[in-house]
C-alpha cells in the first residue's frame, strides 16, 4: 500500500463540509483497491488499512470540530462507509462499527461522560472496536465498590487488535441491568483470539475475546450516576444505527463490484463467438444486466440516504425521542436493510453473468464481493426484517426494541 498519498493527507487542509470528506473516502478507497484483492487473500491484519483512516482523518469524521474531529453528521458517515467499502468490504465494516461504537458514549452515557470520550477520541484520533455480540451468554459484571469488573467470553468482537479502545457489555451478576463501558483494548484481562476464519470480511479483526476480570472505574459506566442508570429512548437507537452502518457498506460492496465488472468487460470480457457481436458491451444481455443491477442499487442507495435523514433528525434532538418516533424509524430502517441485503446479493452473484468464465480466475478476486455480502448479511435474518414492515403495514405494530431491532 502506497504511503505517498497518506503523507499528502498530514499536509492538506481537511475537508469542511459532507462533500470534501465524502470526497475524501474516495481518495482513501483509490489507494485501497489498488491491492484489495491480494490483500483479501492474505488477511493478515490490517494495521495499515487502519493507520490509512487515521492519516485521511476519516476516523474522527463524527468527532467535535473543536477537539480536531470532522463535525459532521451521520448521513455524511454512511456515505463515507460507502465510498470505502466499494474498494474493500472489510475496511468499510472496520470504519462503520468505529463510528457507532464512538457514538455509543452518546447514545447511551450521560453528557458529560459523552463529551468527555468525544473528546479524547478526536484529539487521540481512537479507533474503536466492540465486544458487544448478543448471542453470546452475557458478560458477568461485578461491583467492585470503586470499580466494576466484567468477566466472560464474546465469540465475536471486531476490530479487536486494531483497535485503542473496546466497547465492552455485560450484565450484573444476579440481575438484568446491562452496562457498557468503554477500556484501552490492552487493558489487563482482556485477551484478543486470532480466530477469525470466514470466507467474507476477512480483514475485520471479528474474532473471539475473553475477559478475565478486566477492571472499570464506576464514572466509567455509561449511563450510571452513584450506580443508578438514567435511561433515554434514545438508548435504543443503537441498533437502527448499526443496521444502517450494515446498508452501507453492503451497497459500498455491490457498487464496487458492479464498477469492478464493468472494467473487466470493457476490457476483458469476449463476445460469445454465436452472438454476432464483436466486443462484449455491445451484447444485448449486457447491457440490460448492467442497466438492471444499475437501477436496482440506484433505488437502494436512495432509499438509504432518505432514512439516513430521518434519523438524523432524532440523532439531532435526542432527548425529544419518542417511542412512536423510534418505532416508526425502525421500520424504515428494517425496510432499507432488507432492500440493500437483496439488492447486494443480487449484483455480487450477477456480474458474473456479464463478465464471463475466465472472471472466476482466482487473480481477479471478484468473487470477494459475493464472500463479504453473503458473509455479514447472514448476521440476523432478513426475514425478520420484512416481518416488523409487514405487522406495520397491516397492524400498525411498532417494533420491541431488541438487541435486533
Amino acid at each position: 500500500m502506497s504511503t505517498a498519498t497518506r503523507t499528502d493527507w498530514q499536509t492538506r487542509t481537511r475537508p469542511t463540509d459532507a462533500d470534501g470528506w465524502i470526497g475524501r473516502a474516495a481518495e482513501v478507497a483509490g489507494v485501497l483497491a489498488t491491492d484489495a484483492a491480494a490483500r483479501d487473500k492474505a488477511g493478515a491484519t490490517p494495521y495499515a488499512e487502519v493507520q490509512l483512516l487515521k492519516d485521511s482523518g476519516l476516523v474522527t469524521l463524527l468527532g467535535p470540530a473543536a477537539h480536531g474531529g470532522g463535525g459532521q453528521d451521520w448521513p455524511t458517515a454512511y456515505r463515507v462507509v460507502r465510498e470505502i467499502a466499494k474498494a474493500d468490504g472489510s475496511i468499510g465494516q472496520l470504519l462503520g462499527y468505529h463510528y457507532l461504537w464512538n457514538w455509543a458514549a452518546r447514545l447511551v452515557g450521560t453528557r458529560e461522560q459523552w463529551e468527555q470520550v468525544e473528546a479524547d477520541a478526536a484529539r487521540n484520533q481512537w479507533f474503536f472496536g466492540g465486544a458487544v455480540n448478543p448471542r453470546d451468554n452475557d458478560v458477568v459484571v461485578r461491583d467492585e465498590g470503586d470499580s466494576i469488573t466484567f468477566t466472560g467470553h464474546k465469540s465475536f468482537s471486531t476490530g479487536s487488535k486494531v483497535s485503542d479502545v473496546t466497547v465492552l457489555e455485560g450484565v450484573f451478576e444476579g440481575t438484568d441491568r446491562h452496562v457498557f463501558a468503554i477500556v484501552p483494548s490492552d487493558s489487563e484481562g482482556l485477551t484478543f483470539h486470532d480466530d477469525w476464519d470466514n470466507i467474507g470480511q476477512r480483514l475485520t479483526e471479528s474474532g473471539s475475546v475473553t475477559l478475565d476480570g478486566v477492571t472499570v472505574p464506576w464514572a466509567a459506566a455509561a449511563g450510571y450516576v452513584d450506580k443508578e442508570f438514567r435511561p433515554r429512548v434514545y438508548n435504543t437507537l443503537n441498533v437502527p444505527t448499526i443496521q444502517l452502518v450494515f446498508v452501507a457498506f453492503y451497497l459500498g460492496i455491490a457498487a464496487g463490484a458492479l464498477e469492478t465488472a464493468a472494467v473487466y468487460t470493457r476490457h476483458k470480457s469476449r463476445s460469445w463467438l454465436h452472438g454476432g457481436f464483436d466486443a462484449a458491451v455491445d451484447e444485448p444481455h449486457v447491457i440490460d444486466t448492467y442497466g438492471d443491477l444499475t437501477a436496482k442499487l440506484w433505488a437502494a442507495e436512495a432509499l438509504a440516504d432518505t432514512v439516513a435523514a430521518e434519523g438524523q433528525r432524532l440523532h439531532e434532538d435526542p432527548d425529544a425521542v419518542t417511542e412512536q418516533a423510534r418505532g416508526e424509524f425502525e421500520v424504515r430502517v428494517a425496510a432499507v436493510k432488507a432492500r440493500a441485503t437483496d439488492v447486494a446479493l443480487e449484483v455480487t452473484s450477477r456480474i458474473f453473468e456479464v463478465t464471463g468464465a475466465r472472471s472466476t480466475a482466482s487473480a481477479e478476486g471478484l468473487d470477494r464481493f459475493w464472500r463479504n455480502v453473503r458473509t455479514h448479511t447472514l448476521h440476523d435474518p432478513v426475514a425478520y426484517k420484512r416481518r416488523e414492515v409487514g405487522r406495520h403495514v397491516l397492524t400498525a405494530e411498532l417494533p420491541e426494541p431488541t438487541w435486533y431491532s
